[in-house]
């Protein structure tokens, strides 16, 4: 065989094999549950915002589905990035996610890039809003098709997570497309 030919069979089953793995990202997206996301409420206090985060709900996904007792952590690294650690159990096992994230938006800290495969910074990461003591936390990303309910504390006070749920709505998401995150 020509090396002209065998570059041409092996370029095109690397075409055939992104344009795969394209479509079934593209099909296990979840739905758009909000096709009008806001931009993010107020600036953000980086120092504020780092530390241990619990998830009180999400919009399920196919990197999350079926995790529980999930938890989000934020620190700040030595060159300025946020290292981002993300845990759940599921079937009894946890499973833990490492990534970096870089801020995208120096004016508010509200939009930041994240990375859990290398060095490129693709996913978007909004915190639409935030409680003023940032006991609670609503991070988002610009297509609505995911979304995030966070508090410091794994089972907030019953009028807390009424509270941030009536502001998931106030943001224009469907809170009943949400999955509660069990903590316990």
């Amino acid at each position: 065989m020509k090396r002209s030919t065998a570059i041409s069979i092996a370029s095109g089953v690397a075409v055939a094999a992104i344009g795969g793995i394209f479509l079934y990202s593209r099909s296990t997206r979840p739905p758009v549950i909000n096709p009008k996301v806001p931009e993010p409420a107020k600036p953000v206090e980086l120092t504020r915002y780092l530390g241990k985060w619990y998830e009180l709900a999400r919009h399920e996904n196919r990197f999350e589905k079926g995790l529980d007792a999930v938890t989000a952590e934020y620190a700040l690294l030595e060159d300025g990035k946020i290292r981002v650690t993300n845990a759940g159990t599921r079937d009894g096992e946890r499973s833990i996610s490492e990534g970096k994230a870089i801020i995208a938006d120096e004016a508010t800290n509200a939009k930041l890039k994240v990375s859990f495969f290398g060095p490129l910074y693709t996913g978007d990461y909004w915190v639409l809003d935030h409680g003023d003591d940032y006991a609670w936390s609503i991070v988002g990303e610009p297509s609505g098709r995911y979304l995030w309910v966070l508090s410091r504390e794994a089972v907030p006070s019953s009028a807390l997570a009424q509270q941030v749920m009536k502001r998931v709505e106030e943001l224009g998401y469907d809170r009943w497309a949400l999955r509660i995150t069990r903590q316990g």
